[in-house]
């Protein structure tokens, strides 16, 4: 990732407000620290196309298996940065974040771009897509 792209990606970070909802006191201390997001950055750039992983996933890849709300906030600072945020679902296939993508459709769209399923409105075949990071 380029400098400039990673030094506003990380001034985004800093932004974001505080959540009494955060990780949480069982999180491990990895979640808390400065380059957590720029993990998280990484590992999502490494999904492949027409493959999706969890925020859990990724945040058990990480060390920090109660952090997944705190993958979600690195995602939402990554907008408009050209990482593939879309190949992110919840544990249920759900498409948690498509919020932030511009439109309720968006998310949806570009994940039937690449060929994923669905097997109800807004829940992608999560066994046949499932990438887990570090497998």
């Amino acid at each position: 990732m380029a400098a400039r792209h990673h030094n506003e990606l990380l001034g985004r970070a800093k932004a974001l407000p505080k959540s009494r909802s955060g990780p949480g006191p069982d999180a491990s201390p990895k979640a808390n620290s400065p380059d957590f997001f720029d993990r998280v950055w990484q590992v999502v750039e490494e999904i492949p196309y027409g493959s999706v992983t969890t925020y859990g996933h990724i945040a058990e890849y990480l060390g920090s298996k109660s952090a997944a709300r705190t993958v979600g906030w690195a995602l939402r600072a990554a907008k408009g940065a050209g990482i593939p945020c879309h190949r992110v679902v919840n544990r249920y296939g759900g498409l948690s974040g498509r919020s932030g993508f511009g439109g309720p459709y968006v998310m949806e769209d570009m994940l039937r771009s690449e060929g994923i399923e669905f097997v109800e409105d807004g829940i992608i075949d999560i066994k046949k897509h499932l990438w887990i990071p570090g497998s």
